[in-house]
């Protein structure tokens, strides 16, 4: 069930045990006439409407700062296959850019129709630059130029190592963000930011999860 019927079943149920709380009213099972279903559609699309017209600013700042946060994952997982990354975190690197760059062009897409400023990526080698909304690039978990100038000069086990420590790092800046978001009075109400949120909340946990047994097993005594 999509959200958009989620949110009129709930409203319609409702509607219906007000209705049925008096006396001769119908069943539980009666089921709403048209015009009420036409009413709670306008009650909806309304609610849609104002979404679009009036963005709440804990979800803009959220899309802008994650478009940033996206970004220097790419850069970090594009160093991979050029510094002899192990095949595990080789393949993890290509989920991270398939999946980033994806949010990426969704989250842009959501700023412009909105006549938002957008913050564009550009990325060569390991320089990373964001023109827009200076706070893209200062949000929780981001790796200092520094660290991201170690990771690509590490090579092998070392930057596999390295690699699996610093994007734990960023990714729970990611998870950090998602809780900040959800924490904000009104913020998270339209289904793209609630959806996108928690996407990013579950893939970047799920993924912390497992980089964190990589790690373990990289580093583990030997027999």
């Amino acid at each position: 069930m999509n959200t958009r019927r989620t949110v009129l079943f709930v409203l319609l149920a409702a509607t219906q045990a007000c209705a049925g709380s008096g006396p001769g009213a119908p069943g539980p099972a009666a089921r709403p006439d048209a015009d009420r279903v036409a009413r709670l559609e306008a009650i909806y699309q309304a609610r849609a409407d104002s979404l679009l017209l009036n963005p709440h600013e804990a979800d803009v700042h959220f899309i802008t700062g994650m478009i940033g946060h996206h970004a220097q994952a790419l850069v970090m997982a594009g160093f991979a296959p050029d510094n002899g990354a192990s095949p595990a975190v080789q393949v993890l690197c290509a989920r991270i850019i398939n999946a980033q760059s994806d949010e990426i062009a969704i989250m842009q897409r959501w700023l412009a129709e909105r006549g938002l400023p957008v913050p564009e990526i550009h990325i060569e080698g390991s320089t990373l630059m964001v023109h827009g909304p200076e706070h893209a690039m200062n949000m929780p978990g981001m790796i200092s130029p520094e660290q991201l100038r170690e990771l690509g000069e590490a090579r092998g086990a070392d930057f596999d190592r390295l690699f699996l420590t610093y994007m734990i790092e960023h990714h729970e800046g990611a998870v950090t963000m998602v809780h900040n978001l959800f924490a904000a009075d009104g913020a998270a109400q339209g289904d793209f930011i609630f959806k996108i949120a928690s996407d990013i909340q579950v893939d970047q946990a799920t993924e912390i999860a497992r980089m964190e047994l990589m790690l373990e097993e990289m580093t583990a005594p030997g027999p």
